[in-house]
């Protein structure tokens, strides 16, 4: 997804992501932000860890999972001017890069576990 304003023109894609509510898990927070950002519900869930932002040292946490068969990525709030699922290369080009770490973590994750791999093998939502 990609942040919406005049000041994110240039601003590189993201995964949904947000603060833990009070009683959330990391899990459930990663649902409700995909859900409230980008109007997909997400399925099964995998963590592929963390990342710390280099300027913040915001901890990023982030989960993978296919994304069920009639979900588009669309803009489900002002905060989202743009949400797709595209392929991973492009992915690569589009996210933000510190937060790329995380597709080289899917990429190992679907070739030690080929049964997650969605149909084409290739798709990331982002």
């Amino acid at each position: 997804m990609h942040p919406s304003g005049n000041y994110n023109r240039k601003a590189p894609w993201s995964i949904p992501k947000g603060l833990v509510d009070d009683g959330e898990d990391l899990e459930t927070t990663a649902r409700r932000e995909t859900l409230e950002e980008t109007g997909v519900v997400a399925g099964e869930l995998t963590s592929v860890g963390s990342i710390n932002y280099t300027r913040s040292r915001k901890r990023i946490h982030c989960f993978v999972g296919q994304a069920p068969d009639d979900s588009e990525g669309r803009c489900a709030s002002w905060e989202v001017d743009r949400a797709e699922f595209v392929f991973i290369n492009i992915a690569r080009e589009r996210l933000h890069p510190e937060q790329r770490p995380f597709l080289d973590r899917l990429d190992e994750l679907l070739s030690t576990h080929p049964s997650t791999a969605a149909t084409d093998g290739s798709k990331a939502r982002s």
